[in-house]
């Protein structure tokens, strides 16, 4: 009889340990809620953060195939040469048709050379689009510079219009010491068009408008510091 009278007062005594240890036990859960979502919350801010820093990080390095930019072209012209070849490419949310407008073109390392691009809004209204751009092999894209790019800034054409894109490059003579030059004959350079909002609304009747004082002739647009092209069309 004893032992049962024992029994029940250790669970009695149980039972209050527990109790009072309760609350502890939900402070440490909201405590241990609490770090968790912190953790989530700083990792998801150090992804958005990684993202202009992984881009700094490929315009240094020439990782991914990003290329670099320069102010003026090289000092000095070798005679080994490549092939540059010129893809082209369009978001399927972007209405536009954007194409190499340049056949391959052997080069001497060095040498500064311009190569064009043509892209042509299919949309009844002014769109805007942002091209991105990288070479393949991508360990080539840390010796090959654009000194002039349409892809330095965003682009916009009227509904219909046509543009002349240009990019001025050079490969940098600096690729002969590196390795993986043995056995290179051609890099290919790559854009993709993607769409981007409009800095400023444009009414479509105000360049329709524009297009039919002008005759029909061409229009001087500005790239960086090229002047090239681009003849508006209109749709019946």
């Amino acid at each position: 009889m004893g032992s049962i009278i024992d029994t029940e007062t250790d669970m009695k005594s149980e039972s209050q340990d527990i109790k009072t240890a309760s609350p502890d036990s939900a402070r440490r859960n909201r405590m241990i809620g609490s770090a968790c979502l912190g953790i989530v919350v700083g990792m998801v801010g150090l992804a958005y953060a990684s993202v202009p820093l992984y881009r700094i990080f490929c315009q240094v390095t020439g990782y991914g195939g990003t290329t670099q930019v320069a102010e003026i072209g090289s000092d000095a012209v070798m005679e080994e040469t490549l092939i540059i070849r010129f893809d082209a490419n369009v978001a399927k949310d972007l209405n536009w048709s954007f194409r190499s407008a340049q056949a391959p073109m052997t080069i001497r390392i060095g040498e500064t050379r311009t190569a064009r691009y043509t892209a042509t809004s299919q949309s009844s209204e002014r769109t805007a689009g942002t091209a991105v751009f990288n070479v393949t092999p991508d360990w080539a894209g840390a010796y090959f510079y654009k000194i002039e790019c349409f892809c330095f800034s965003e682009q916009e054409l009227a509904a219909g219009e046509t543009a002349d894109m240009p990019v001025e490059f050079y490969v940098d003579p600096e690729i002969i010491d590196d390795p993986s030059f043995s056995g290179l004959s051609a890099i290919t350079l790559s854009y993709t068009f993607f769409p981007e909002e409009l800095s400023e609304p444009v009414n479509v009747s105000d360049a329709s408008n524009e297009s039919e004082d002008d005759g029909g002739q061409n229009l001087i647009r500005v790239a960086g510091d090229f002047e090239f092209n681009a003849q508006i069309s209109t749709r019946n």
